[in-house]
């Protein structure tokens, strides 16, 4: 092993070359927990130091925002351990292609610069809700021996969701479709173009049609296209893609584009773990990559640090069932600090999924105490609820009986994404509210369901509660269409039932008060997905149809979700899918339910994407029926998430499909380092249990300043916003101040170029930018008129001073202690005429703030823009672009910000601790904060 490194880290032989392989072309072979994200970051600071690179140059994409954030933070300790001080890593791209391919799409084509993104369960929402226009029930599917049918609204919305995504995504002979699957395609892009959406496919569609060189510029397109490729052209220099066997034909088609001008490739990945082949990931990009791009590396990194000698014997057994004509040849090897004990492996069989849970929660609570060790170097602690992962091939097929005996038993559990969130008994009884409104059930029924729900409230607090319900069923025709938001009324509701963290932690436990919070903010974010669609609905309507969705079909909307509240950790068993757990570790691994025909999995019969494309119009279409070794690549996986302790486990149903043991449990019972019989356990009092303690694993925070803002405000707000999900009830002007925003980037943009705008534009412009998409017509006209103002009032009064612009949507980012970093961007840094660097705000009604959190923000863009630039500004400047509303600007303070940069050091460290307070009295904040209802009691109350 080479010594080379930085602390405690050294490197080897095979993470030397990777680092070092700079100006070829470059695969490297990741096998599981082999410490790819140190050196990928490590190559980066390689890159660094090569004459003329700039953190511009470098083009990193991950496969989450949460790789994302750790990669780098990884680099910026690396680049400070062994560069020092390096400006503008700001500019340095570490994200996923979505995320960059929008950032294109908005820094280079004004018309997409009010384009707001859907999540997938909202782009559904939205074809449901237009289901012609979407072109949904216009598409036909075609099943051989019937006659060609539509399809139908919300039970095959899904599938139609799926074609749509594969026909912008992959690699499609348009020319074999049918005519109206095409037709349904352009309805549904024209929807989202009227709308002003976009939908994950259509982001990396528009920005890879963009950088095709194949691409016609015509006069429409011609500016964004030239404008987006000679950024590439001028600025990217190096890409690096993880996670590369997950790719599909789009996302090659975007690296294409990347590297079209020269640039170095590198791509990181394992085909052993490509898993996502349901959605158009091809694992021939990463087994014929060295074949198709010129002058390539390979290194294979074999050492597992994450693993014991055990689940790597076994992961690297299982991979080695897939035929070696479709793997590239590697072999996984331990290099760790996890000791093997017998007994850590089992493979045991159950009479019935009731017996398999049992066993389950048994294993669990006898193993939670055992001593852990998480470093080579660390202590040991006790195992604890969230060191114990239990992956599912499916989720909602197999997950009922164990979901059901841990809640016999109190053992606190979260079930990542939603599907399972809607049989909670919290939300069940918040269903029942949705559900009284519409007349579907009676007040006794609610009061029941709330009860049920033994959060420690009393007939009357529930009644309280019902008086808010009852309110929003008396709404009439004359009254405005926002006076009930569904939203409104869920917060208003949990406010007259008295809601409170820590009462119902009194009643049911911490763990149990903090999941209730968790499962009721995540409720909330559901209906913010639904509302936001459905918000110019009247309310019977909105509220009608919401409690049918509920019913019937959000469960389905969210079945293969991921949507995790943003840091929230409760210390809480996680039950996830193979799927789901992608990037994950946990000391504790359980894999039940290993049935033949569901793990490996049966081809599934019904409709699928087939019946509504042709199948010899998608280049590879078989991968996405899926194959054994797909499914053996999946449980590859799930094996190898275990750091030390790994049970798979057998139960037959009463189906007849699923009554005999997978082929894969019968395979890992020849390993030698697995177990068939559980050894008998210990005498307590010889085990050597220590307290129990959650991983002390410090997260890495990275805030944008919007998130800044909350959590200086109050930070309890920061806790019920952002680590629990509960979303803010929607305004009819929601909006406005961001389109004001948009207008003053592409005055700014243009202005950097030359290019001076004119008063003669400004109708064009606004009329360019105004989005404001809840706002019923007579609003939305009045909110033209006051733009109109606003940006011709701005011109008239900084028209002369444009061409003095320096940057207009500047990214910044702040590097305040060790894991908490600020970013953001400056709405315009200009040179004043004194010479003199000003760092401006843009302010409208409905982005305003706090005064001293503006000042806060300023002070922070200054150290942004010191640390990218190496200049430190003179002036900060808030222009308010409200009519008759004064401005303000001042000096620069180095007590502010000396002030400011520890008080994001304790605001960042006081997330990663989870100390959160609400305010100690209430005050201004409370008075305006959406989430004042459930937090404490109004003055008077």
């Amino acid at each position: 092993m080479d010594q080379r490194g930085v602390g405690t880290v050294k490197l080897t032989k095979s993470q030397l070359a990777a680092i070092d392989t700079i100006q070829r072309n470059l695969l490297i072979v990741a096998c599981a927990g082999s410490g790819k994200t140190e050196v990928i970051s490590r190559r980066v600071v390689e890159l660094l130091k090569q004459p003329g690179v700039h953190p511009r140059n470098v083009v990193a994409f991950t496969f989450t925002d949460k790789a994302a954030g750790e990669l780098k933070e990884r680099i910026n300790a690396r680049v400070r351990e062994e560069l020092g001080e390096v400006h503008g890593l700001a500019e340095l791209f570490v994200g996923t292609m979505h995320g960059y391919a929008l950032d294109l799409l908005h820094s280079h084509a004004p018309e997409a610069f009010k384009f707001t993104v859907l999540s997938d369960v909202q782009a559904r929402v939205l074809i449901d809700r237009n289901s012609r226009n979407s072109g949904l029930t216009d598409t036909f599917v075609r099943v051989k021996g019937k006659p060609p049918r539509e399809l139908k609204r919300y039970t095959e919305s899904r599938l139609y969701q799926q074609v749509l995504s594969l026909l912008r995504e992959d690699d499609v002979d348009e020319s074999q479709l049918f005519d109206d699957t095409r037709e349904g395609l352009a309805s549904y892009r024209s929807l989202l173009g009227r709308h002003h959406y976009f939908d994950y496919s259509e982001i990396l569609r528009q920005a890879a049609d963009l950088l095709d060189p194949s691409a016609s510029n015509g006069p429409a397109g011609q500016d964004p296209v030239i404008s987006l490729r000679n950024h590439v052209r001028d600025t990217v220099r190096y890409v690096v893609v993880d996670e590369y066997q997950d790719t599909n034909p789009v996302q090659e088609q975007l690296i294409r584009g990347l590297i079209q001008f020269g640039a170095n490739l590198c791509v990181v990945g394992d085909d052993d773990q490509t898993i996502y082949q349901w959605r158009g990931s091809a694992v021939a990009n990463i087994l014929t990559f060295a074949d198709r791009y010129e002058d390539v590396e390979t290194v294979t990194l074999n050492d597992n640090y994450r693993s014991s000698r055990a689940i790597v014997d076994l992961g690297r057994t299982i991979a080695e069932g897939i035929p070696s004509t479709e793997r590239l040849q590697k072999s996984m090897v331990a290099s760790g600090h996890q000791e093997y004990e017998r007994g850590d492996l089992l493979a045991l069989k159950f009479s019935s999924p009731s017996d398999e849970a049992a066993w389950i929660c048994d294993r669990m609570q006898w193993m939670r105490g055992l001593p852990f060790t998480d470093r080579p170097d660390g202590e040991a602690r006790g195992l604890d609820w969230s060191d114990f992962a239990v992956l599912y091939r499916s989720v909602s097929g197999d997950a009922g009986p164990l979901v059901a005996e841990l809640r016999r038993r109190d053992i606190p559990y979260v079930i990542k994404g939603l599907s399972r969130l809607f049989e909670t008994p919290e939300i069940k009884a918040a269903k029942s509210c949705f559900s009284y409104i519409v007349g579907e059930v009676k007040q006794d029924e609610v009061v029941t369901a709330w009860l049920d729900a033994r959060l420690g409230f009393t007939p009357d607090d529930i009644q309280r509660g019902i008086t808010v319900l009852d309110e929003a069923r008396t709404w009439t025709p004359d009254m405005p269409w926002d006076s009930f938001t569904i939203q409104g009324v869920y917060l208003r509701f949990l406010e007259e039932l008295g809601l409170r963290e820590e009462d119902v932690s009194e009643t049911v436990g911490p763990e149990r008060g903090e999941l209730v919070f968790y499962n009721l903010g995540r409720f909330s974010t559901a209906i913010g997905d639904y509302e936001r669609i459905h918000f110019l609905s009247s309310p019977p309507d909105r509220f009608a149809t919401f409690a049918k969705w509920l019913e019937y079909q959000a469960a389905d909307y969210y079945e293969e979700s991921d949507a995790d509240a943003g840091y929230a950790r409760p210390n809480a068993v996680t039950i996830a899918t193979v799927h789901q757990s992608k990037g994950m570790e946990w000391p504790a691994v359980f894999v039940p339910c290993l049935r033949s025909n569901r793990f490996p999995g049966k081809r599934q019969g019904g409709l699928n994407v087939f019946h509504v494309i042709p199948e010899t119009a998608v280049k590879g279409a078989a991968r996405y029926r899926g194959t054994e070794e797909d499914e053996r690549r999946l449980f590859y996986v799930a094996i190898t998430r275990a750091q030390k302790y790994l049970a798979m486990t057998f139960s037959p149903t009463e189906k007849r499909l699923y009554k005999k043991e997978s082929r894969f449990f019968a395979e890992v019972t020849r390993n030698t380092y697995v177990l068939t019989k559980e050894s008998v356990r210990p005498q307590e009092s010889a085990i050597g249990r220590l307290r129990p303690s959650s991983r002390n694993k410090t997260p890495d925070v990275v805030l944008s300043f919007s998130e800044l803002k909350y959590l200086f405000e109050c930070p309890y707000q920061f806790k019920l916003r952002f680590l629990y999900g509960f979303d803010s009830p929607l305004q009819k002007e929601l909006g406005y101040g961001k389109s004001l925003h948009d207008v003053m980037a592409e005055v700014h943009k243009r202005a950097v170029k030359g290019d001076i705008v004119t008063g003669a534009e400004v109708e064009d412009l606004v009329d360019r930018h105004l989005h404001a998409p809840f706002a019923p017509p007579p609003l939305k006209d009045q909110l033209r008129t006051a733009a109109v103002r606003a940006v011709g009032r701005y011109l008239r009064d900084n028209g002369a001073r444009l061409e003095l612009t320096e940057h207009s949507e500047q990214p910044i980012e702040v590097h305040v202690t060790s894991g908490v970093t600020v970013k953001g961007r400056i709405d315009l840094i200009r040179r004043l005429d004194t010479g003199e660097v000003s760092i401006v705000d843009f302010k409208s009604t409905e982005r305003a703030q706090a005064e001293d959190v503006t000042r806060d923000q300023l002070h922070i863009y200054v150290v942004g823009y010191e640390e990218l630039s190496g200049t430190r500004a003179d002036l900060v400047e808030v222009l308010n672009l409200d009519e008759g509303s004064g401005s303000k600007r001042e000096e620069v303070s180095d007590d502010l910000l000396s002030h400011i940069t520890g008080k994001v050091a304790a605001a960042g460290n006081a997330l990663r601790i989870n100390d959160l307070p609400r305010k100690s009295t209430w005050c201004d904040t409370c008075s305006t904060c959406d989430f004042a209802a459930v937090c404490r009691d109004r003055p008077g109350q």
